[in-house]
């Protein structure tokens, strides 16, 4: 028998809450004897495939050109011994861990990354991973205002705009009240002075979407003295080798971006999501939690110990919709921070620290290039004597990617026009950094 999932009865309900009709009305915007549509007849696969590259070679590749683009995704170099182990079948599995006896592996790593992530954050308990920041970033307020009975969230406008949107529309539907507070590129905002009774969290971010690195110890002892939580989003894992862990500074939530360390730019994704918090709030973290056990032989083990998730619990009593971990990003992540190790993590964020100091350091020898006074790890913002958005363009018709203008995140700030945010990673050579500071020199 055909499945029929919708009576006509719930077809009607559906169409009256969106406001048609019909189900053609709908598609009323398509017209009928509309023109077909100006694309190439059939071509066999090699002819496609050859089509299909030219186009793809017209982009600016990241991976071959001087790449100084930053704002949450970063170039990086993935060792290959990461990429052979990802492949290998005691992790890579095609099942989800629903049933521990055929998916110790996949649990395994999981249960590592959690660790992991504790351990960078300085946090006490991790998730196995959510979409990315952004949406990271949006369960952790949804978090604080179930944890704290109240719905005012404070947006710090050093918070990444994306993160910020995707944020504003989750708490559309668990009616939180947000102040988001407008970009500051030179970092003098007053967070504390804004802090009232009636708050459920202040959400920072650190390093800054402008760069600027903060010590939030006391902000956080603000918002505790108050009854709300810290929650501080980490756009760059690799921050977490060199800067001062958000958990050592007070902090009760912290989110991220493990885009760094997982995999590459790929236009912006996919991502992976870090999730950890303290663990008296561990019931209502959201996602799913790897736990370790003994089976009966008295043998180690891996078990999914906690999924408050709609698809496992009752929907009233869930704490996120969210369906899924990143499983193959947080595999790559895993693998790549064990072959690195402790010291390994440590050299590598201060490489990308010294590129960054270099880096800076040569811009503000350049006529009209002003660095904006800060304390940053890889990241800094510049201001211009003209548009970022022109100079970038031009940088990049020269075969540069020489970074990301904050009007392209903020076009409503015209006071942005001219600041352009500047990143340096371990793949930044000198010879690099001489292409950006001698086409900045000529356009200028």
């Amino acid at each position: 028998m055909r499945f029929l999932p919708l009576t006509e009865s719930d077809r009607a309900a559906m169409l009256a809450a969106v406001g048609v009709p019909s189900v053609e009305s709908l598609f009323a915007e398509v017209p009928v004897n509309a023109p077909p549509l100006a694309l190439p007849d059939h071509q066999g696969e090699l002819e496609v495939s050859r089509a299909l590259t030219a186009m793809a070679a017209r982009n600016l590749n990241a991976a071959t050109a001087p790449c100084f683009l930053g704002c949450g995704v970063y170039r990086r170099h993935t060792p290959a011994a990461v990429d052979a182990m990802i492949q290998r079948g005691e992790f890579l599995t095609a099942y989800t861990p629903y049933q521990p006896e055929i998916s110790q592996g996949t649990l395994q790593y999981l249960f590592e990354f959690q660790t992991q992530v504790a351990l960078i954050t300085g946090m006490e308990v991790a998730n196995a991973s959510m979409y990315d920041g952004a949406t990271a970033c949006a369960e952790a307020v949804a978090m604080a205002c179930r944890i704290t009975g109240r719905k005012r969230v404070m947006l710090s406008g050093n918070l990444h705009p994306h993160y910020r949107a995707v944020t504003a529309t989750t708490a559309r539907y668990f009616g939180g009240e947000l102040d988001k507070l407008p970009p500051d590129p030179i970092g003098i905002e007053d967070l504390i002075g804004r802090i009232h009774g009636d708050t459920a969290c202040v959400v920072v971010q650190n390093p800054g979407f402008f760069g600027h690195l903060k010590d939030y110890s006391a902000l956080a002892t603000a918002c505790h003295e108050v009854g709300a939580l810290l929650v501080v989003a980490v756009t760059d894992p690799v921050s977490l080798g060199l800067v001062v862990p958000p958990g050592d500074m007070g902090a009760d939530i912290v989110v991220g971006e493990g885009q760094g360390l997982a995999g590459p730019m790929s236009f912006g994704g996919p991502g992976l999501g870090l999730f950890a918090t303290r663990e008296r709030f561990v019931r209502q973290i959201p996602g799913r939690l790897v736990g370790e056990t003994v089976d009966v032989d008295g043998r180690r083990g891996w078990v999914l110990t906690l999924a408050t998730r709609e698809q496992h619990i009752r929907r009233e009593k869930a704490t996120s919709n969210i369906c899924t971990n990143s499983g193959l990003m947080a595999l790559t992540f895993t693998i790549h921070l064990a072959l690195l190790g402790e010291t390994g993590f440590a050299r590598l964020a201060q490489i990308n620290h010294v590129a960054a100091v270099t880096l800076a350091r040569r811009l503000a020898q350049v006529r009209g290039v002003r660095v904006v006074p800060s304390t940053y790890f890889n990241e800094f913002a510049v201001t211009l004597p003209k548009s970022a958005k022109v100079v970038a363009d031009g940088l990049a018709a020269r075969g540069i990617l020489g970074g990301v203008p904050a009007s392209r995140f903020y076009p409503q700030f015209p006071e942005l026009e001219d600041v352009l945010l500047v990143a340096a990673t371990e793949t930044n050579t000198a010879v690099d950094m001489d292409m950006l500071v001698h086409a900045l020199e000529d356009m200028l």
